[in-house]
């Protein structure tokens, strides 16, 4: 299954979310309306939205407040995109400028405060308290792995399970939160443990291939340059193991690179990547997590729905952007 084939089966419940979106985005600020729009219509996934309306199908939920939660999931995803380009200095997303380049720092800081405090009053709609406590804990985890990524930058002695951690708490919280709402929604909590455990698994795969394909993607595709991560200082799991494998001299450049954010340096460093075997761990590693996302599923009723959300989990680990 392809993601094409996977959006023709959700075509209508994506497009009553996209229409939601472009709804909720609305402001009688006018600079607010300006960079949300700018943000929301750059060329994202959305795959965070696909697998809130991918789990409330699977699980059978005939409403439509599922629309709403896959709204309140990009919202909150778009506003940590806005902060995270701030604290990053980044000047280009999704192959534009981003908005802190455009309007500057504190206009992308503000609208991100506001789409996050727009998803907080969206998400009572549902009614169910179970929604604000799932949320609640996950933009909480969300903003602790953000500190843990600050504190790990410019560290070349940050190891795999300080990297997972910061994963687990900054990408695949939200993966979590997005899956959990099927069973939250049509209130099955039998299905709570497979969803949060799929969109975690999900989650952790995606962001390890993001990290790959800083130093193996085209910038084109990807829609930004290559080798951000290593520019920024951060010792991303491609990083950390070859400095584990590398001779000590190739060691100690990678170190030298991470500590200066030296991105002069990348061309020696993503040999010394290669060369290392670190692409292949990481992608067998990403390829593991997917495999756990899918198994995670069993529990679940037969369906498209359920057939679509393990086809993603491939998808996340077979892509170029």
């Amino acid at each position: 299954m392809t993601l094409a084939d996977i959006k023709d089966l959700m075509a209508e419940d994506i497009r009553a979310t996209d229409q939601l979106i472009l709804e909720r985005l609305t402001s009688d600020v006018l600079l607010i309306n300006q960079i949300g729009h700018y943000i929301i219509n750059n060329g994202g996934k959305r795959l965070r939205p696909l697998i809130v309306l991918l789990s409330a199908r699977a699980c059978g939920y005939q409403g439509t407040h599922h629309h709403t939660m896959a709204a309140v999931i990009e919202f909150i995803h778009t506003s940590t995109l806005l902060h995270d380009d701030v604290v990053d200095e980044s000047d280009t997303r999704r192959g534009n400028k981003t908005a802190n380049e455009v309007w500057g720092n504190a206009a992308s800081v503000l609208v991100g405060d506001f789409l996050y405090s727009r998803s907080f009053e969206m998400m009572l709609e549902p009614g169910l308290m179970r929604i604000m406590q799932i949320m609640s804990e996950s933009t909480n985890v969300i903003a602790e792995g953000e500190v843990l990524q600050l504190l790990n930058c410019h560290d070349p002695d940050t190891d795999e399970q300080r990297y997972m951690d910061v994963i687990e708490r900054k990408t695949a919280k939200l993966f979590e939160a997005a899956a959990l709402m099927g069973s939250t929604l049509t209130q099955q909590i039998q299905f709570n443990d497979a969803l949060a455990a799929y969109g975690r698994h999900l989650g952790a795969a995606f962001q390890l291939i993001d990290d790959v394909l800083d130093y193996t993607g085209n910038a084109a595709e990807l829609g930004k340059n290559l080798g951000d991560d290593l520019a920024e200082g951060k010792p991303t799991l491609p990083l950390i193991f070859a400095m584990r494998q590398a001779p000590d001299s190739d060691a100690q450049l990678i170190k030298d690179a991470i500590e200066q954010g030296n991105i002069a340096m990348i061309e020696q460093v993503t040999h010394i990547i290669k060369q290392t075997g670190a692409i292949d761990y990481t992608i067998k590693t990403a390829e593991q997590q997917a495999k756990l996302a899918q198994i995670s599923l069993d529990p679940l009723p037969d369906s498209a729905f359920k057939e679509a959300m393990r086809a993603l989990a491939d998808l996340a680990v077979n892509r170029r952007h």
